[in-house]
């Protein structure tokens, strides 16, 4: 064991005891890791949403074909989150990681070959762009599913939640990022390689961290007790189990149509906006409030789960308070001038909304426990990328061309200026349906939390049991 060991999360069993449960300074760097390896990738999801219109002009293509360079991430991850999650669950973590690190890498530099002379496919070089996307595509769900299962395998009960919390939300960070480096390295076209070659940076620094530093799939002694039945239940049983659980099914559906609404709303956004006079960087500022206000809602809502336990009721409020905030916003986008009511209502949509996201994803595994938490999570994350493919063409299909307007800021294409007020209300108004169903119908009982307290009641009656054994 390595010096940094702490204490197991049911204490010392007193001297000359072998205590049951350990946790490793190393699992700060694992987190590190993840971390910076799931900000990298939201970052390369987003590249290019912010700066949409000078994207079209630059690669001389329309707005349609920008847009599904973040749609291909969704598309991708519907077949392939079931291959992570089986590659989480059963071959391991450090493998899971190790491999998304090395796909994310190769995407991020495929991407650059749009912009070198050399390496250039004239009006097709468009496809390098989405080649490269594909790539980051297929890392997405084994970084996306690895926060659970890193906070099951090396965090203690108190503290699973906040390190889901900081794993998780490293992925809107890399949304807020990419929403503010977008527009400030690309105030022109032409600087779209610059752009490229700068969110390489991290791409290649994760899968330096993850190759090099990660060694290991599980600790040599677990943190908790349901570390010990992590991948408890085999693949297979394991989804026929959570298509059995009425609990979960509910969860996925609302929790997954809110991941859906909030993809379409940072991928849209941009498109949103200029339309009603609003600039790039003005747009870029309410994505980076929404992500910024969600980061800190999340962290307040994991410190506050991790001593309350009280999962249900945040998510309930939480999401009832960010239906509110996306009919707020959805109203003022379709009128100019309302700078001010736009930041707030972005703010708040992201304060209350992301907050959910790192909770959902305990609950999920609370609710279907003992099935491993890459399956629970997983199949959560699939339903959310199905909704959110089906929500990106319905919402675009519901625009409609209207005439140029001085007034506009955006880059217009071949085809002129879209009108959005149709497909915001309509996100709005599925957001607040997912709210209702969601508080009227889902509850369910704490079945890992239940099963650690029986563990816990069981160590003490053993400890109670040997109290005069004499020491060694």
């Amino acid at each position: 064991m390595e010096g940094g060991e702490a204490a197991s999360l049911l204490g010392e069993r007193g001297p000359g005891r072998l205590a049951r449960f350990r946790t490793y300074r190393r699992r700060w760097f694992l987190l590190a890791a993840v971390c910076l390896l799931n900000c990298s990738n939201a970052m390369l999801w987003l590249t290019f949403a912010p700066v949409a219109d000078k994207t079209a002009v630059y690669f001389h293509i329309s707005l349609e074909m920008v847009n599904w360079l973040s749609i291909v991430y969704l598309l991708i991850s519907i077949p392939f989150g079931l291959v992570a999650t089986w590659v989480l669950d059963s071959v391991g973590l450090r493998c899971a990681v190790i491999l998304s690190s090395w796909l994310n890498m190769t995407g991020s530099i495929v991407r650059m070959f749009s912009v070198l002379k050399f390496l250039s496919l004239g009006s097709q070089s468009y496809w390098y762009l989405f080649v490269g996307q594909c790539l980051c595509a297929l890392a997405q769900p084994l970084i996306i599913f690895s926060p659970t299962k890193l906070a099951a395998l090396w965090f203690p009960d108190h503290q699973r939640a906040t390190a889901n919390m900081i794993a998780s939300m490293s992925n809107p960070l890399g949304i807020l990022l990419a929403n503010v480096l977008s527009p400030a390295l690309v105030p022109e076209g032409k600087h779209i390689p610059l752009m490229l070659g700068v969110y390489a940076v991290p791409a290649v620094t994760a899968c330096a961290l993850a190759t090099v530093g990660i060694h290991e799939k599980v600790p040599p002694t677990p943190p908790s007790a349901s570390a010990t039945n992590s991948t408890s239940q085999p693949f297979l049983m394991g989804l026929k189990m959570l298509l059995r659980n009425k609990p979960y099914i509910i969860l996925a559906v609302c929790f997954g149509g809110g991941i859906g609404m909030f993809t379409c709303f940072s991928a849209l956004l941009e498109q949103i906006l200029c339309e009603k006079g609003y600039s790039n960087e003005f747009a870029g500022l309410n994505g980076a409030l929404f992500t910024v206000c969600g980061l800190l809602g999340a962290f307040l809502l994991g410190l506050y789960v991790d001593r309350t336990r009280n999962f249900i009721e945040s998510t309930k409020i939480c999401f009832c308070l960010s239906a509110l905030a996306s009919i707020v916003f959805a109203v003022a986008s379709r009128f100019r001038h309302l700078a001010v009511t736009l930041a707030v209502t972005s703010s708040l949509f992201g304060f209350f909304g992301f907050a959910i996201y790192p909770i959902a994803m305990e609950l999920a595994v609370e609710c279907s426990y003992p099935v491993g938490e890459g399956t629970s999570t997983g199949l959560i994350f699939v339903v959310s990328q199905i909704e959110g493919v089906v929500l990106m063409i319905l919402l675009q299909a519901l625009t409609m061309r209207v005439s140029e307007d001085p007034s506009y800021t955006c880059a217009l294409d071949q085809d002129g200026a879209l009108d959005w007020t149709t497909p915001v209300l309509v996100l709005a108004g599925l957001c607040t349906t997912m709210a209702c169903f969601y508080v009227i119908f889902f509850n369910t009982d704490y079945k890992r939390l239940h099963a650690e307290t029986n563990s816990g009641a069981l160590v003490k009656t053993e400890d109670t049991a040997t109290a005069y054994v004499p020491e060694a």
